[in-house]
C-alpha cells in the first residue's frame, strides 16, 4: 500500500465529527453513496493493476538483466580459451601431421565462433577503427603523421561486445597520436 493509501485508510477509522447540516444541504440519497463507494472501489483497483504492471514489467527487466550478467560471466571465462586456440592457429608448421592437426584446431575455432555469435556475442572491430575508450583499452602508443590521430594500430587482443551494447572484454590497442 501506498503512502497515500494507508492515510486515507486512517482518516476513514477516525471518529468522524459531524457536521452541521444546512438547510441547504440534503442528505445524500443511497445512489449518491453507492455511486461514492463505487467511485473509491474503482480507484483502489486501478491503482492495484498499475501497481501490479509495473511490477510485472520490473521483475521482466531484472530477469533479463540477471541472463544477460550471467552470460557475460560464462562467455568472460571462456574468452581465454578462445585466444589460445588463435594462438595456436598463429604458429608455422610444416610436417603433415602437425598440418593436419592445425585443421583439426582450425574447426574447433570454427566451431567456438558460431557458438559466441549464437549467443549474440561478436568480436569488437579494432584494427583501422577511431579510438573508443567505451571499446578499447588503448596499451600503447605511437607516433605516426602518416596516420590520422586516434586511430587503432595494431590489436593486441580481441574485444567482444554482447548485442552491440554491452563490451565483454575490451580490446586491447595500440593507438596512433
Amino acid at each position: 500500500m501506498s503512502e497515500k493509501e494507508i492515510k486515507e485508510e486512517i482518516e476513514e477509522e477516525k471518529p468522524q465529527e459531524a457536521e452541521p447540516e444546512t438547510e441547504e444541504e440534503a442528505p445524500k440519497s443511497r445512489e449518491e453513496e453507492l455511486e461514492e463507494k463505487l467511485q473509491e472501489q474503482t480507484d483502489k483497483y486501478m491503482r492495484l493493476y498499475a501497481e501490479y504492471d509495473n511490477f510485472r514489467k520490473r521483475s521482466a527487466r531484472e530477469k533479463d538483466a540477471r541472463y544477460t550478467d550471467a552470460l557475460v560471466d560464462v562467455v568472460s571465462a571462456i574468452l581465454p580459451v578462445g585466444d589460445n586456440l588463435e594462438r595456436a592457429l598463429q604458429t608455422q608448421v610444416t610436417s603433415e601431421d602437425a598440418l593436419k592437426f592445425k585443421e583439426g584446431v582450425e574447426m574447433v575455432m570454427k566451431q567456438y565462433r558460431e557458438s559466441l555469435e549464437k549467443l549474440g556475442v561478436t568480436a569488437i572491430e579494432a584494427v583501422g577503427e577511431q579510438f573508443d575508450p567505451n571499446f578499447h583499452n588503448a596499451i600503447m602508443h605511437m607516433e605516426d603523421d602518416s596516420i590520422d590521430d586516434n586511430t587503432v594500430v595494431e590489436e593486441f587482443m580481441k574485444g567482444y561486445k554482447y548485442k552491440d551494447s554491452r563490451v565483454v572484454r575490451h580490446s586491447m590497442v595500440k593507438v596512433a597520436n
